[in-house]
């Protein structure tokens, strides 16, 4: 399986960096920000650098959505995987002219609200996976999978 991971660097990278076990035994990809601690996370992996801040920033976001279409063209993945944040958007969103399947797993830390990427993500989304019975109130038909860390 093609998988294509996609996050923003720091919390939300090291959220997918704990399911190294499931996705260590793809073909992968992966796409997040240039920032040190990616750099040293992904090192010797296949990474696609996104530009960033993308918070409310309308010419990254369109800069992102170029890159996602070349990226998607190019690695034509199976499977799509975020934990957010907003350089996700694109990719899910796009995903569909490549019938991808995508899976976005909501951030630990917010409990009590719905994150803006995840409530943009959410419609695009296949599976959509909260790690607190609390986060299923604020995403219908979401799954609960635990705590990863």
């Amino acid at each position: 399986m093609r998988v294509l991971l996609v996050s923003s660097s720091g919390g939300h990278l090291a959220q997918l960096m704990c399911l190294r076990p499931w996705w260590e035994k793809h073909d992968r990809h992966w796409v997040t920000f240039d920032t040190a601690d990616a750099v040293a996370k992904l090192e010797g992996e296949d990474v696609t650098w996104a530009h960033h801040p993308t918070t409310r920033n309308l010419r990254n976001l369109a800069r992102n959505s170029v890159q996602a279409r070349r990226v998607l063209g190019h690695y034509d993945p199976d499977l799509i995987v975020s934990t957010g944040a907003a350089v996700a958007v694109p990719y899910f969103w796009l995903r569909r002219r490549k019938h991808a399947s995508t899976i976005y797993l909501e951030v630990y830390d917010r409990v009590e609200t719905a994150t803006l990427t995840g409530r943009l993500c959410r419609p695009a989304t296949d599976l959509f996976l909260v790690q607190w019975p609390e986060q299923q109130r604020l995403y219908r038909s979401s799954v609960l999978v635990g705590e990863l860390w």
